[in-house]
């Protein structure tokens, strides 16, 4: 197996845990797992909420647009999106976490509009030019290849499409990067992107950057909310010690991260030039 089926078959099997899928489902944000907006609110699902709605207000009016969602999760963005009249492929490798979005979409009477895939942003399965958004949401930072998740997202976009995405990165120039060996060590690669990388890989194909919001004090706020819901409330969900233990660690990673500089959280927005 090379590197990055490994990773792939890493991340599937992480997120496809029993122990995860209650974490992630019950704790850190239900139908949203990624990262919040509380400058108003100190509650997760709604500050995960906030997020999306953020996004969109970015992208504009997605009625009738097609939107390819890298790294759904449980599909809540994609509903939202679907909501307001855009149809959603939904492509993740957790095959958990899909079929709990296949469930949700249908109860929510939005099947017809959301397309759930099981498969990996690195290589997706459809056809060149067939999307008018690419949206993605703190799941590129777990690809073994981030330059081919780009190329990816550049080949399924068509001229003119807006990339529309956040991840958890480290600092441009970062000068000793060993400060985020815990990290490097529980995503399972060597290391985060960064804005730099992400501005530079995407003009180099072809893209034109529209807007780099950068609130890195909202990833700290929002790992540090996430480990006091966890540690509140392990003896009602019935959690090991074991899992929690590590998963409370790993999360004041990130805080201490955040806190001393060494990372960044942005949403960025760029628009796929014609002429590629």
């Amino acid at each position: 197996m090379n590197d990055v089926a490994q990773g792939v078959a890493v991340a599937r099997d992480y997120y496809d845990s029993d122990e995860a899928d209650g974490f992630y489902s019950a704790i850190w944000g239900g139908e949203d797992i990624h990262i919040g907006l509380y400058d108003e609110t100190d509650d997760i699902r709604e500050a995960s909420r906030r997020t999306v709605e953020s996004m969109i207000a970015r992208v504009g009016d997605v009625a009738g647009k097609r939107v390819i969602d890298l790294g759904s999760g449980y599909g809540g963005a994609a509903r939202v999106l679907a909501a307001k009249g855009a149809h959603v492929t939904c492509l993740n490798l957790s095959k958990v976490e899909n079929e709990r979005n296949r469930k949700l979409s249908a109860e929510a009477g939005l099947g017809e509009r959301i397309d759930v895939v099981d498969g990996s942003y690195d290589a997706m399965p459809f056809a060149d030019g067939g999307y008018d958004i690419a949206w993605s949401q703190d799941a590129i930072l777990h690809a073994p290849d981030r330059a081919a998740v780009l190329d990816e997202v550049s080949r399924v976009l068509k001229p003119g499409g807006l990339f529309v995405f956040h991840d958890p990165m480290q600092a441009d120039g970062l000068a000793d990067s060993s400060a985020l060996q815990p990290i490097y060590d529980r995503i399972h690669l060597p290391d985060l992107a960064s804005i730099g990388f992400y501005r530079d890989a995407l003009r180099a194909r072809g893209f034109e950057e529209v807007e780099t919001d950068e609130m890195t004090h909202q990833l700290e706020r929002h790992y540090a909310r996430v480990r006091e819901e966890l540690l509140a409330r392990q003896a009602e969900m019935g959690l090991p010690d074991a899992f929690v233990s590590r998963m409370a660690d790993g999360l004041g990673h990130w805080v201490e991260g955040a806190a001393n500089g060494n990372l960044r959280w942005a949403i960025m927005l760029y628009r796929k030039g014609s002429l590629i």
